[in-house]
């Protein structure tokens, strides 16, 4: 099956990273690109789901009060957003964001939901879908908004959510909330922000608080370990891809105690295999297992056998989605990278995050 090539970017590398799919946010954010597990991106995810420089880059959202409404919100993309009254009818236009809704104990007002390959939570499942990939473009179905009667859309920012879309709603008196976190603590602050926007300030303040003493706990746990050299591979067609500076997959490598072996780009994510031998990675981790490539395959490939993590069938799968998806589960996803990058240190069960 050939693989899609995303138009729609997030997942979620956060700045606009110069895209290397044009907006390929299905993958960060929306937390995958394909419309089904056996075809993958014909390019990595661009930055929308991205989790960029360090935890610590950011202050940790603090707890809030619940707003009273009419409430003013400022957005990710600095936009004034009023809401009249709490919001009964909801729409959300990432995957995450269902996620984060479900883990705030607002899914219930859940009206319309994007398209997500991961069909995350289960109980998101009898959300009809307002949005998702069709004939290689990502569209969102405004008519059907509309007539749901949504009181609050929460969208994807740059280029998780088509501007036109975002910009449609708006004309049509349809509040639209956009969050593009940059980093991790910008997660803990988007999550923080769409309590507020729901009426849900208290739960979403005690999640964040789980995630940080989670994060917190993952950290100090591999702060003295050796740091092995990680590549992480986001795609291999048409060519090899491997992660970008400043992404959210080097971010999160490096937080789970590894070193990064990145493209030196912020921008471009194809890895030349000049350059990867010259890194002479440790371990190899495959992101784009869930698309069909497997340690073999990556065992085969011309001028790889030499590398430290071919000789030492260290390459390993693990779920993209996890890892990079910019909701609830992002610890979750950190924990992973640890179990593949240092298996030898046994992290204490983490909290539940909800959802």
């Amino acid at each position: 099956m050939p693989a899609l090539h995303p138009t729609h970017s997030r997942f979620a590398g956060f700045p606009a990273f110069a895209r290397p799919a044009v907006l390929a946010i299905v993958a960060i954010l929306i937390a995958a690109c394909g419309s089904s597990a056996t075809s993958r991106p014909a390019t990595p995810p661009d930055a929308t789901g991205s989790l960029v420089p360090a935890l610590t880059a950011t202050p940790p959202p603090s707890a809030s009060a619940p707003p009273a409404f009419p409430v003013t919100l400022t957005d990710d993309e600095g936009t004034a957003v009023e809401l009249k009254a709490e919001p009964n009818k909801i729409v959300s236009l990432t995957p995450a964001e269902t996620e984060v809704l479900y883990a705030i104990d607002a899914g219930d007002r859940l009206v319309g939901k994007v398209e997500d390959i991961a069909n995350y939570p289960p109980a998101a499942a009898k959300i009809p879908v307002v949005g998702g990939f069709s004939g290689g473009s990502f569209s969102i179905d405004i008519e059907k908004i509309v007539q749901l009667k949504t009181d609050l859309v929460i969208a994807g920012g740059s280029g998780g959510t088509p501007q036109d879309a975002i910009d449609k709603l708006r004309s049509l008196h349809v509040p639209v909330l956009v969050l593009y976190a940059a980093d991790v603590a910008g997660v803990l602050a988007d999550i923080e922000l769409t309590g507020q926007a729901t009426g849900q300030s208290a739960e979403a303040a005690a999640l964040t608080a789980r995630m940080q003493t989670g994060f917190d706990t993952v950290t100090a746990a591999v702060s003295s370990t050796t740091k092995p050299k990680v590549f992480y591979e986001t795609g291999d067609q048409p060519s090899i891809y491997g992660i970008a500076d400043h992404s959210v997959y080097a971010q999160m490598i490096g937080l789970a105690g590894g070193t990064a072996v990145t493209t030196g780009s912020a921008s471009n994510w194809e890895m030349p295999t000049e350059k990867l031998i010259a890194a002479n990675p440790d371990l190899i981790i495959l992101g784009d297992s869930n698309y069909g490539v497997t340690a073999a395959d990556v065992a085969k490939r011309p001028g790889w056998a030499g590398l430290a993590a071919v000789k030492a069938g260290a390459i390993k799968p693990i779920d993209d989605i996890v890892v990079t998806r910019p909701g609830p589960r992002l610890l979750d996803g950190l924990r992973l990278l640890v179990a593949a990058i240092h298996p030898e240190i046994a992290l204490p069960s983490p909290a539940p995050s909800g959802g």
